[in-house]
């Protein structure tokens, strides 16, 4: 199957309850471990790539990846999405390069501005076979460039929504309820809570239309052991609770996006294998590991908080 769009995906996404999941990808086994878990479970599956990823791994190496991933993968939907673009060029360079899929994130600009933003890029995706994912409001925490201190996150506000899906005629919308970006979204000792009466109030002004949640990883704390027991320092490290995520999954969010738990995967296990093994040099020796790390956690993620297997 070609690299698709998320038109299709989000409507039966939609219409079944369930979230598809977006994982962020900068390299081969990344993208290996996460296709082979959704091909196993028949799982349509979004690769997502930041504007650092992009600077990191290079644009053709990365469409060229996922390109593979599609051929080895033919029978599940594979999406190719650009996360958080924050220019109408990084859209329109990553458009004309073959991505199916672009956000703009015109979050942290004035309403109106984020609106002429967001409809610029999404009249050249239109025109150009692909789908435009807004956001409104604006999440804590740091992925990359976007950086947000605690304290000056923003919840959308459910008032807004109608006017600027209309005004935009975007795709899909982030939406803040109190997810975070990074490893680091709440203090210790304190109970992370969803603010579903946002949620539920877009969706009752946006019936039918597709949500997005960024900032969704849960940092399963055997990963963080995993990482401290084995030489690192992370202390504090607390996400979002999984059984929250599986909530809004039933709701109108057809799209939760998962980045640090990919790295922490991937992370433990490099930590983990590089300990008991000091004297292993060939990459292949450790990556290899991480990557079925890489698998095993997104296998998980479809079956427990998605529910999205089977869904092909």
């Amino acid at each position: 199957m070609a690299i698709v769009t998320t038109t299709e995906m989000f409507r039966k996404a939609y219409e079944g309850g369930y979230a598809v999941g977006a994982f962020n990808v900068n390299n081969m086994e990344i993208i290996q471990g996460i296709t082979e878990a959704a091909g196993e479970l028949k799982a349509p599956v979004i690769l997502q790539v930041s504007k650092g990823a992009r600077a990191y791994a290079n644009h053709t190496y990365l469409v060229k990846l996922v390109e593979a991933a599609a051929h080895e993968n033919p029978d599940i939907p594979i999406a190719l999405h650009l996360d958080h673009g924050d220019s109408f060029e990084l859209c329109k360079s990553c458009i004309d390069g073959g991505f199916t899929s672009v956000m703009i994130d015109a979050s942290s600009k004035p309403f109106a501005e984020n609106i002429a933003l967001t409809r610029k890029v999404v009249e050249y995706a239109h025109d150009h076979g692909a789908v435009v994912e807004a956001e409104l409001g604006t999440l804590a925490g740091v992925e990359d460039d976007v950086v947000v201190e605690h304290g000056a996150e923003m919840f959308t506000r459910p008032e807004e929504v109608e006017e600027f899906v209309s005004k935009t005629g975007c795709d899909s919308l982030a939406i803040a309820i109190g997810t975070s970006h990074g490893a680091y979204k709440f203090k210790p000792g304190t109970k992370p809570q969803l603010r579903f009466d946002v949620l539920e109030e877009c969706q009752k002004r946006l019936p039918g239309f597709p949500i997005v949640l960024h900032g969704a990883s849960s940092v399963p704390q055997n990963f963080v052991e995993e990482i401290n027991r084995f030489g690192g320092s992370m202390p504090g490290a607390i996400g979002i609770p999984e059984e929250q995520l599986a909530q809004a999954a039933q709701l109108a969010v057809c799209k939760i996006n998962i980045d640090s738990d990919i790295r922490l995967a991937l992370t433990a296990s490099v930590r983990k294998y590089m300990a008991e093994h000091p004297d292993h040099f060939d990459p292949r020796q450790w990556l290899k590991p991480a990557r079925a790390a890489v698998k095993e956690m997104v296998t998980h993620k479809i079956l427990h908080v998605l529910g999205c297997a089977g869904k092909a």
